[in-house]
């Protein structure tokens, strides 16, 4: 029987979901501080769905993507953790989406509206991502 998605992963099975040595694992644990499984009596380890997500990540930026590990503490550092786990989903660095959306081949022309449109859309989204942040913090 298998376990449903948000059941908790033993070592083993975290390994074999991410394709992943045991040992490998346990040497992240040590290089990186934000990979904390929950730890029972006897030094068993159990993964949260959540700590599965940033592994998968942490993999995709090791071994896909190419980075090393000064390379991913660095970006946990300016990022966060949920940059990491977004990489194990395959979504790409912001820089990324961000050099994309301003290189001179995707330049739109706007008209005075247009921008003004654009400007309102901005401020209702920092006006929603302000309160859905004030949220988080109340949890």
């Amino acid at each position: 029987m298998a376990k449903g998605p948000h059941a908790f992963r033993t070592i083993s099975e975290a390994a074999d979901e991410l394709g992943v040595p045991q040992h490998v694992l346990r040497f992240w644990e040590t290089k990186f501080s934000f990979i904390r499984p929950m730890k029972r009596a006897g030094g068993r380890r159990f993964y949260r769905p959540q700590d599965i997500a940033v592994l998968r990540g942490v993999r995709a930026l090791l071994h896909d993507e190419g980075y090393t590990i000064k390379g991913v503490q660095k970006l946990h550092k300016e990022q966060g953790v949920r940059r990491l786990a977004g990489a194990g989903d395959g979504i790409p660095a912001p820089s990324a989406i961000a050099e994309a959306a301003f290189a001179p081949e995707n330049a739109v022309d706007l008209g005075g509206e247009a921008r003004d449109r654009l400007s309102f859309a901005l401020a209702d989204l920092e006006a929603v991502k302000a309160r859905l942040d004030g949220l988080l913090k109340g949890r």
